[in-house]
């Protein structure tokens, strides 16, 4: 069996995507950051070909914007950099940050880990989120409450940190994926 490239509409249907100008969209983006290249003189339709340099290196990057706080909050900073990443979590939306504190070590994610953050500004009950508390960030579990909303540490030696009514308060994103690096 022949290995092909697969349709635009194959993909389409195997990602789930309602639309061809999606499809068109993230192949061109692809292309564009040198994943894929158009090969000439084949079929058009099947014409994608992944580089060789990613063809056989199942890993891409993301964004790296910075440090979190996973303690007290700290002021959300961006610092524009990237980091290698499994290829299955790069998305458009999808960023990373670096963690500062333990408060979030009962969810194993230590001080100096990374984390891949779904940009979003909602969550549900219970989800790890990127908050963002009178412009200052911090990695906290979410639970809202009847009246107000808690963000819960994963380490009893930190405090529930409880939103009150004048603090300006916004979900900036939900952890996907954490990850750490180990000296070589």
């Amino acid at each position: 069996m022949q290995n092909e490239a697969p349709t635009y509409d194959e993909i389409m249907i195997g990602l789930g995507f309602k639309s061809l100008g999606t499809v068109n969209w993230y192949v061109k983006t692809l292309e564009e950051q040198g994943h894929l290249y158009r090969t000439k003189g084949s079929n058009g339709k099947r014409a994608l070909t992944l580089t060789q340099e990613h063809a056989t290196h199942p890993e891409a990057c993301l964004p790296l914007l910075g440090l979190i706080a996973a303690g007290e909050p700290i002021e959300a900073l961006e610092t524009p950099n990237s980091i290698t990443v499994p290829s299955s979590l790069v998305h458009p939306d999808n960023f990373v940050l670096q963690v500062r504190g333990q408060s979030m070590i009962d969810e194993h994610i230590q001080d100096g880990d990374y984390i891949v953050v779904k940009k979003t500004a909602s969550a549900r009950s219970g989800q790890i989120v990127v908050a963002i508390i009178n412009d200052e960030a911090t990695l906290k579990c979410y639970v809202p409450k009847s009246n107000h909303v808690e963000l819960h540490p994963r380490n009893p030696e930190f405090p529930i940190i409880t939103i009150k009514e004048t603090d300006k308060f916004h979900i900036n994103g939900v952890l996907l994926y954490s990850f750490r690096e180990y000296p070589s």
